[in-house]
């Protein structure tokens, strides 16, 4: 058990070594209400933590609703004896399912007179090739269409919440294929079950061997998280909109990532697959 320990600490020590990225600020967000999706784990459950430890009311919201539970009491536990922490919430959300997505968004418009932060978290990645209910790819769906259609339904509430922030977890992989502040980030290579599909999506034993030889290159979720806190609540990140950020730094992505054309496009085929009422502007406050 000793030997066990001591190979732990040795690991946590690496990773220092490859990320030291980290939010300082001590900012309180008392009186804040943030949503933040697929949080009853990792980077999510982390962030969760965080915010509530600030003073945030956070809302929740995941597709296992008993898994959501179990985490949001851990994380009371967590907190307990702590002051001014903020109160946890659940909501169900399926984020590969539009009509899930449209009952959770619309709910949250009747329930909540403030949206401060949206911070989009959940993912999944290789997952086996599947069609959603409404007939798109299983990833594409969950990761994107869905995120942008919630994005677009709580806008006007989030815009009339100013000074708000909407913060979007991505990945590294994209170089491989007003009043309102928007960021974009990589969190790093992360110790999470996101890799749940490996032994599929390649060859039996591939979940395996990743844990097993990449874990000295892999953040801990707490690690992860902090890039995605340093967008919502560092102060220095206020003014600053439109950026993509990896290890608490702003880079530059891809250039297609820049390319206004492809934005253009991009935003046109998913107002479309979502089957956005064209005559709703998401930009108007409400």
């Amino acid at each position: 058990m000793e030997i066990l320990k001591t190979r732990l600490k040795i690991t946590e020590v690496r990773m220092g070594w490859f990320y030291n990225g980290k939010c300082t600020s001590k900012a309180r967000l008392d009186g804040k209400t943030a949503v933040v999706t697929g949080c009853n784990t990792g980077i999510g459950k982390h962030t969760v933590l965080d915010l509530s430890r600030r003073g945030a009311r956070v809302i929740m919201a995941c597709r296992n609703l008993e898994k959501a539970e179990e985490a949001a009491n851990d994380i009371r536990k967590t907190l307990e004896g702590v002051e001014n922490v903020g109160e946890l919430s659940i909501k169900h959300l399926d984020l590969s399912s539009l009509s899930s997505v449209r009952k959770c968004a619309e709910q949250l418009l009747k329930e909540e007179t403030n949206i401060h932060l949206l911070i989009n978290n959940a993912g999944v990645m290789m997952c086996p090739r599947q069609l959603t209910e409404d007939g798109y790819e299983m990833q594409f769906a969950t990761n994107h269409l869905g995120h942008f259609l919630l994005t677009l339904i709580l806008l006007p509430r989030i815009l009339n919440s100013a000074p708000a922030r909407i913060v979007n977890v991505s990945s590294i992989a994209h170089k491989f294929g007003t009043g309102v502040t928007v960021y974009s980030l990589h969190p790093g290579v992360v110790d999470t079950d996101l890799d749940r599909h490996l032994d599929s999506a390649f060859f039996p034993g591939s979940r395996w061997f990743y844990r097993t030889f990449g874990n000295m290159f892999k953040k801990s979720s707490e690690q992860g998280a902090q890039t995605t806190l340093y967008c919502a609540v560092d102060e220095s990140t206020a003014n600053q909109t439109g950026l993509y950020y990896d290890d608490c730094v702003a880079v530059r992505p891809t250039g297609k990532a820049n390319d206004p054309e492809q934005a253009r496009k991009l935003w046109d085929i998913s107002i479309e697959m979502v089957h956005w009422d064209k005559n709703r502007d998401p930009f108007q406050k409400g």
